[in-house]
Parts: structure tokens; C-alpha cells; sequence
């Protein structure tokens, strides 16, 4: 297999990833497969899309999953409301079914002009039959308009992201046709490299107090949703606009827990656990 050049994915300067989450990337895209992303809701999954994107200097294509999004929406959708409202008042040429084709993200992606990136974000959101209607598209790179009679074929086979916060399992027969990637909470040492990606000239007593007490925090037993990476970041943030004492941080004196604990049953339980430290 020829190496695809100039597709080496080494990480941007404002994302931090570990050597294992890049090559996970870079096997994906050296094999041509979709990469399926797992992980803690905050780990920055979605945010690796773009970063592949931004570093690559590719085109960025984004296909929000909902719960009632189906296949056929991320190839087209046939306007057949805007034609019949042309046909009633005869100030147009309806023949023409092509205009009335809206595309979809996916199709987005193959029409581009150069090799895209496709983020297919929170997949297991969807109908569990969802991953399989894909598959032939994501295969063959093409998909049939019956309207039109006409086969889409992608001008270059884009580089797919797909995450997952594994709600639903998805189906051998899609995971055999991905690459798969779970990306590991971040340790105290990557974690501060992530925090001065976003604030690089933080204080450093600030940054250690903080960490300190987010990892304990996240240790303690029993809450229902320990507090994420971006939960971190938006609580610094707060620390910092607000210009809070360091000296006066402690974990039984969090300023701003709401930024961290999320749950009202979690914060009951994390004042019983501390109340005895």
C-alpha cells in the first residue's frame, strides 16, 4: 500500500493528543477507513475532527447525529415542498428535479474539491439500525438519487471521524470496516498540557491547586458524573476572570463547584464525603 503523502496527522497546536490517538489517526487515513472515536463526554472527541482539519488544511464537514436523524439525511433530501409551492405559482421550471435536491454533510464531503474531513458526531445517538444503512456508502464511496437517476461518486474519499459515547453498541459488521480508538481520561501530566494549550501564561500555583483538587474530586466514590475536561477548563476560566485568592482554594472550599458537579445528588455526596477529611 502507498503511503497517502502529506496526510501525516501530528497533532496542532491547540489540541493535545497522546502518540496513540495520533496513530490511531494516521492508520485510519493510511487505510481509508472511518475512525471510530470512544471516550468520556469532554475528552475532546469532537474537537479532534477539526484539529485533523486545521492541521491537515482540509476541508471541514460536520453531520450532528439526533435521535431521529436517519441515513438519507446525510446524503440529500428532495424538496418536495419548495416544488410543489413553484408549480402552483408557474414562475418557474419544475422539470428540472436536480435543483430541488438539497444534499446532505456526507454528500458535502465527496463533492468537495479536495479531500474533506467528515465529523459524524455522537453516532449511538441514533437508531440502532443507523450504522448499517452506512455501511455501503462508507464503503463504495457513492450513493444512488433515485429522483434524479444519477449515482454521486465522492471526487476523493474523505478522511471520516465517528464519535461515539457509547450508549448503544454498534454493530460488528460496522466496527469490522473502522478503525477504533477509546481515548483514555487524561493523567495530571497530560491534563496540564491541555489546560495551557487554553491558558498559557496561567499561574502555576493556580494550575497545581486546580489540578489538585479535580483529580481528587474525581477520585471520590459514588457521583453519578465526575466532572470532564472541558468542565475543568470552564472552571479555570472562572478562577482567573474572577481573580479568586489561590490561598483561600481548598477542597472543602470550591468557589464556583457548579462548574465541576453538575448533579444535585453528586453534590450531596460529595459534601458528606469531604465533610470527614
Amino acid at each position: 500500500m502507498d503511503i497517502i503523502k502529506n496526510l501525516i496527522y501530528r497533532g496542532s497546536s491547540n489540541y493535545v493528543a497522546s502518540q496513540e490517538l495520533i496513530d490511531a489517526v494516521n492508520i485510519a487515513i493510511q487505510l481509508e477507513k472511518p475512525l471510530i472515536i470512544r471516550g468520556e463526554p469532554g475528552t475532546g472527541k469532537t474537537m479532534l475532527a477539526k484539529s485533523i482539519a486545521e492541521s491537515l488544511e482540509l476541508p471541514f464537514f460536520v453531520w450532528h447525529i439526533k435521535s431521529t436523524t436517519k441515513a438519507k439525511d446525510g446524503l440529500y433530501f428532495y424538496d418536495t415542498v419548495q416544488r410543489l409551492n413553484d408549480a402552483r405559482f408557474h414562475d418557474k421550471d419544475i422539470s428540472d428535479i436536480k435543483q430541488y435536491i438539497k444534499y446532505g454533510k456526507l454528500a458535502e464531503a465527496f463533492l468537495a474539491d479536495k479531500k474533506a474531513v467528515l465529523l459524524i458526531d455522537e453516532i449511538d445517538k441514533a437508531d440502532i439500525e443507523f450504522p448499517n444503512d452506512l455501511l455501503n456508502e462508507l464503503d463504495e464511496m457513492s450513493f444512488y438519487i433515485p429522483e434524479t437517476k444519477e449515482t454521486i461518486i465522492a471526487k476523493n474519499r474523505p478522511i471520516v471521524i465517528i464519535t461515539s459515547n457509547s450508549e448503544k453498541d454498534l454493530p460488528d459488521a460496522f466496527l469490522r470496516r473502522c478503525v477504533f480508538h477509546y481515548i483514555a481520561f487524561p493523567d495530571y501530566d497530560l491534563m496540564k498540557k491541555i489546560v495551557n494549550v487554553h491558558f498559557p501564561n496561567i499561574h502555576k500555583e493556580l494550575l497545581e491547586k486546580a489540578l489538585n483538587i479535580f483529580y481528587e474530586i474525581r477520585n471520590l466514590k459514588d457521583l453519578r458524573k465526575k466532572p470532564s475536561t472541558s468542565e475543568l477548563i470552564d472552571w479555570i476560566k472562572i478562577l482567573i476572570l474572577s481573580a479568586y485568592d489561590i490561598d483561600k482554594i481548598t477542597l472543602k472550599n470550591i468557589p464556583f463547584v457548579g462548574a465541576l458537579i453538575k448533579k444535585e445528588q453528586d453534590l450531596e455526596q460529595f459534601n458528606k464525603l469531604i465533610r470527614f477529611r
